[in-house]
């Protein structure tokens, strides 16, 4: 099979097993109340919970080198929907605060487990068409961002406390799909097995160093807008709906951004993408914090639409630019967007506590106009195919 074909079924597969995934991924925020009433937690025990899940996201670069060495992308993408789903279907029946800590980080190696190697089997199935396929892959994420938690929600009223496990036959029915559809992409039977992570920085550290650069410049506007948004907008407007609703209006049209920003860097080039969408950000930014009405609301659109569209297309250059150590590759990139979005939630924070929540944005949204000199450093790859020649063709086929 052609490396130029775009095998539509198995990437739209792998965005599925990502969206259920993530499901269960974020079951915990709109759990913690009740998990707090049930164990009398404290704030701070209960802020643990969500830090300890995240904590193995450090161990992504040997997550990606073990993939890569061992050739076992495939098994672990199969795995990790029902390996993260039984600790999270077992959250409300933990008796205690230690065994529920137990439970979240048992998640959070197999979310690791899951995110490090999948985008390497999407970049596999995309052919040339990279950055449609972690458009589609991203949006899974997202759309379980946003659904989560009223499924979770939902699944508790509807099954109680008691039987909550049994939310578990989702993810269960979806490993069984992964490993009767997927085969290893053909695009790897050509990687090393013996490679290192001083091997795999070498491959990518020219793309690395400029993209963790852009990273960190708008992982403020990333912490404000996805932590403090609804907290904005209900102490300006005194209503929790209100709140709630532009929160969910950000991530839909989030959503939309990252559906579209990579299939359009396959087209326009990847910095011409990025560029648009990291000058655009802060920008919608300033003028949401300072405008009402439905300037407003166009500006929060807007935001959200480019504030979370960047990360397909950077998944897309990071893949184009592995070619012996995708999975390494891809697990360096996600272990500083941990390390930076961890970060600017703290200084975020800070900030809002000491300059106010509307001073807070500002200042994200100004230290987002940083990252765009790093996009100089950026190999771009523009289109290598026309609609309707064999590549194009053969696609539509698969």
């Amino acid at each position: 099979m052609k490396k130029t074909v775009f095998q539509t079924p198995r990437v739209a597969l792998i965005s599925f097993s990502h969206f259920v995934h993530d499901l269960y991924a974020s079951f915990l925020p709109p759990l913690l109340p009740l998990i707090i009433e049930k164990l009398s937690l404290t704030l701070s025990q209960a802020g643990l919970l969500s830090f300890v899940m995240q904590v193995p996201a450090m161990l992504n670069p040997f997550i990606g080198l073990f993939a890569d060495n061992r050739n076992v992308a495939r098994w672990l993408v199969i795995l990790a929907p029902t390996l993260t789903a039984l600790p999270m279907s077992l959250i409300m029946a933990a008796p205690s605060y230690s065994l529920l800590l137990v439970l979240l980080f048992l998640s959070g190696i197999s979310s690791a487990l899951y995110h490090v190697p999948s985008p390497v089997l999407v970049a596999g199935y995309s052919g040339i068409r990279k950055g449609r396929g972690m458009s589609l892959f991203m949006s899974g994420g997202e759309l379980a961002r946003t659904l989560g938690p009223i499924m979770a929600v939902a699944m508790l009223s509807w099954l109680g406390m008691d039987r909550f496990y049994l939310v578990l036959g989702l993810a269960v029915m979806t490993s069984v799909l992964l490993w009767l559809t997927l085969e290893s992409p053909p695009e790897k039977t050509g990687i090393r097995r013996n490679g290192s992570l001083k091997q795999a920085y070498a491959e990518i550290r020219h793309v690395l160093k400029p993209l963790s650069g852009i990273l960190a410049a708008r992982a403020g506007m990333h912490a404000s807008m996805g932590i403090f948004l609804s907290v904005f907008i209900e102490q300006q407007t005194g209503s929790l709906w209100y709140g709630g609703a532009a929160l969910a209006l950000y991530e839909v049209f989030g959503v939309a951004g990252v559906l579209s920003a990579g299939t359009l860097s396959d087209w326009m080039g990847r910095r011409k993408v990025l560029f648009w969408a990291l000058a655009t950000a802060p920008i919608a930014l300033l003028i949401f914090v300072h405008t009402s009405g439905i300037l407003k609301i166009t500006m929060l659109v807007i935001t959200g639409f480019s504030v979370l569209s960047t990360t397909p297309v950077m998944l897309a250059i990071v893949q184009e630019n592995a070619d012996n150590h995708p999975s390494a590759a891809n697990g360096m990139f996600m272990m500083v967007s941990f390390a930076v979005r961890s970060f600017a939630v703290l200084v975020v924070g800070f900030i809002g506590d000491v300059a106010g929540m509307e001073n807070m944005f500002v200042y994200s949204a100004l230290a987002g106009f940083l990252s765009l000199p790093f996009l100089i450093g950026l190999p771009d790859r523009k289109k290598e195919f026309k609609p309707g020649n064999q590549g194009e063709n053969h696609a539509q086929d698969q």
